[in-house]
């Protein structure tokens, strides 16, 4: 592993040297030049369709899926049991809407503060630490009689291990595999979100009306313990990430260098700036009750509009990571993120339902660059500060959606849900042609850097067949 830098950096794109062997002497001829077999076979041509088959073997990230998939469960099931409670509590629907608000504020406060914690120390640590304390603070909730005070307070801080832990599972993710599979790996992890969205919002549902918002929660701090346990016995320890520094960087220290990195890189920044416009895009998504209730419809009609944008994230997701090159998926990038909000434009005409959900479901289609713009980001962090890196733009993602759904809110109440949407699209379309032109530029720079994140064919065996 190369020495980390410090301070603000800027990434250079290596000359391709093999690991392990030393520059030859001026004049010495190759082995090759020679005549001779080389002491090294040179690594071998991977191909990018059989990544996906490849990641799926590796026994680390089957278990980091599905330690993925169980903390996902069990957040979607605490959103949802939290907001029964406190609606059977006060019988106020603005009070269950402000506690479902509260679960976005722990990411955008702790993104910033929170995240260098996965680059401090070792990452599987981190994940385990964050799930046995989430899983802790959950069931406290579920104790009857508690104040609605302590609720919301018991709820920011049971959310609030989910920004290390994001972060370190990002991390971890790229120490188990590099390369190509990284972005099989990121976008199955993603896809799987997406799906959980459908899943979660009607099993939670019929979970809670089952056994009741308090037994749900107290059985949802489980849930994490058994999210953690299955990265203890599945992921094998690794240390933290070295720095060159004898002694260890303070908390400060690592959250100045890494935010100094991300947007001192006009790669990074690019990136991270594509993956906040999806404050534009889920517009429709915040005003799915009121669109549903100006069409005549209810609470079903306002899942079709909610759900439309996942739907296409999965389609979408599985066709550009699965079946289109890597280089042509990176220049892909910019013309995506601008179809992203195009779909917006039609809400103008007041399209009937299955056409509105079917433009979300196209809008979501082409919002699945996230999935390459967030493995491409990951890989072109330096390892000791992925961590770190990823937190602040995850942060920025939450705040881009809260701010965008808050606003989309308030201004259909003097202008009208179709006007808002639609200038969401208009706004949405010249944010993405602005990052667009110059990604057009830097784009190569950031495909270099993770094609020389592969490692040779040795540790490729290794991980799948570790455990």
């Amino acid at each position: 592993m190369d020495k980390p830098r410090t301070g603000s950096r800027r990434f250079t794109v290596p000359t391709q040297v093999r690991r392990g062997l030393a520059p030859l002497p001026e004049g010495q001829p190759s082995a090759e030049q020679a005549g001779t077999t080389p002491s090294r076979p040179p690594p071998p041509v991977r191909d990018w369709r059989t990544s996906y088959g490849e990641i799926i073997r590796v026994r680390e990230f089957q278990s980091l899926w599905l330690a993925h998939a169980l903390s996902m469960t069990g957040s979607y099931l605490l959103n949802i049991a939290v907001t029964a409670l406190v609606y059977q509590q006060t019988s106020s629907a603005l009070t269950a809407g402000v506690t479902l608000a509260l679960t976005f504020l722990p990411q955008v406060v702790g993104g910033p503060l929170l995240s260098g914690l996965a680059d401090l120390y070792p990452r599987r640590r981190v994940i385990i630490a964050s799930d046995v304390m989430r899983a802790a603070l959950i069931a406290s909730i579920g104790i009857p009689g508690l104040p609605l005070g302590v609720l919301w307070a018991l709820l920011f801080l049971s959310i609030l291990p989910m920004v290390p832990y994001t972060a370190a599972r990002a991390a971890l993710l790229a120490e188990i595999v590099q390369g190509e599979r990284y972005v099989a790996g990121s976008a199955i992890i993603n896809m799987t979100s997406q799906v959980g969205t459908l899943v979660g919002l009607a099993v939670g549902g019929w979970v809670i009306s089952a056994i009741g918002p308090h037994a749900t929660l107290t059985y949802d701090g489980l849930t994490f313990l058994v999210a953690g346990a299955v990265i203890r016995l599945g992921v094998r320890a690794r240390s933290a990430p070295p720095y060159e520094d004898t002694a260890k960087p303070t908390l400060w220290r690592v959250t100045r260098d890494g935010t100094r990195l991300v947007f001192g890189d006009p790669r990074l920044r690019t990136l991270g700036l594509f993956a906040w416009l999806a404050g534009f895009y889920m517009v429709p998504y915040g005003l799915a009750n009121p669109l549903a209730d100006e069409m005549g419809g209810g609470p079903g009609t306002a899942g079709l509009i909610m759900a439309g944008p996942s739907v296409g994230a999965v389609l979408g997701g599985l066709v550009l990571t699965r079946f289109i090159s890597p280089n042509a998926r990176m220049r892909l990038i910019g013309p995506l993120a601008v179809a992203a909000s195009a779909p917006l434009l039609l809400w103008m005409l007041h399209p009937p339902l299955w056409l509105m959900v079917a433009l979300l479901a196209i809008s979501g289609m082409a919002a699945s660059y996230q999935f390459v713009a967030n493995a491409a980001f990951v890989l072109c962090v330096p390892a000791e500060s992925r961590g770190l890196a990823f937190g602040l733009v995850a942060a920025g993602l939450q705040a881009a959606q809260g701010i965008g759904i808050a606003a989309g809110s308030l201004l259909a109440e003097s202008s009208g849900t179709h006007a808002v949407v639609s200038g969401a699209g208009v706004l949405g379309i010249a944010g993405a042609v602005l990052l667009a032109v110059p990604w057009t530029r830097i784009s190569p720079g950031a495909v270099a850097l993770m094609q020389q994140a592969e490692p040779p064919k040795g540790a490729r065996d290794h991980e799948r067949d570790n455990s």
